[in-house]
């Protein structure tokens, strides 16, 4: 079948696909697996949007659950904790997902156009088909492929107007984030620093006492919260690089490979290994 004879969402996905294989832009992330694997309780601090393009994934959150195929975009609400199964396309050997950041200007002027009070509707997570969705993905490729700025912001706002009005509006929702996730926040701009409450005290303007007592409040000491920032990056790292788990390891901070493979397992319930990207170390 010829590129033209495919249907329209299937004819965005191979676009996609191609465009991932340009070099890397941080309007798109592509995100890999070899192997088939599932992840526990992964944080969500921001919104997030991730569309699914070979390959399938499972989404649980507490009682719900969803399966996405390709062409299937994923809607994440800050605040969700969601556990997630990948699996590979059994043609192609890989799962691949295309994810779209949202950045805090687009989100503030999504706010602005917003028409009405923005209500918490309980979200954590959406399954939206990408068939209601292809113009506006469609606009961003062209933005990406013609490497513009301006446009590629507005096609994002656009996509997440049209996301708000079909009931994920949570996606817009101005919560102020929590201590730990500011500390995640943080940490992640340099995951490999040495970190110490010094420096959380002068970056968030409080005191030693005040920062400790508001992290157990929320149930997250300060070296948990570090933790959690350094292995969400090596989880980044190793979905969307190449690089073999010791590079991992060091570029996140810790120096023993196998206590950061300890590390990880505890925290994801998950080999660094399993899911398939990493090279093996060169002799």
């Amino acid at each position: 079948m010829r590129p033209t004879d495919l249907p329209p969402l299937q004819r965005l996905i191979e676009r996609l696909v191609q465009l991932l294989n340009r070099p890397a832009d941080a309007r798109l992330v592509c995100i890999t697996a070899r192997c088939a694997h599932g992840v526990k309780s992964i944080d969500i601090d921001r919104p997030t949007l991730a569309l699914v393009l070979r390959g399938a994934k499972q989404v649980t959150a507490g009682q719900r659950a969803e399966t996405l195929q390709p062409g299937d975009l994923l809607a994440m609400a800050p605040g969700a904790r969601l556990d997630v199964v990948n699996r590979p396309d059994a043609a192609d050997g890989r799962y691949l997902t295309l994810g779209i950041p949202l950045c805090d200007e687009v989100l503030a002027a999504a706010r602005l156009l917003w028409v009405g009070a923005l209500q918490p509707g309980g979200m954590h997570f959406a399954r939206v088909p990408g068939d209601a969705l292809v113009h506006e993905l469609a606009a961003l490729a062209d933005a990406v492929t013609a490497d513009d700025e301006a446009q590629a912001r507005l096609a994002v706002l656009n996509l997440l107007m049209v996301l708000a009005r079909r009931g994920c509006s949570d996606l817009l929702l101005p919560r102020p984030p929590t201590l730990a996730a500011q500390v995640r926040r943080l940490v992640a701009q340099a995951p490999a620093r040495g970190w110490q409450s010094a420096d959380f005290e002068q970056a968030l303007a409080m005191s030693g006492a005040t920062l400790r007592r508001r992290l157990a409040d929320e149930g997250t000491p300060l070296r948990e919260a570090i933790a959690q920032s350094r292995l969400a990056c090596a989880l980044e790292l190793l979905y969307t690089t190449r690089s073999p788990v010791k590079t991992v390891a060091h570029r996140v901070g810790y120096q023993s490979v196998e206590s950061f493979a300890r590390r990880f397992r505890e925290r994801y319930g998950l080999e660094a290994t399993a899911i398939g990207n990493a090279v093996a170390e060169s002799a």
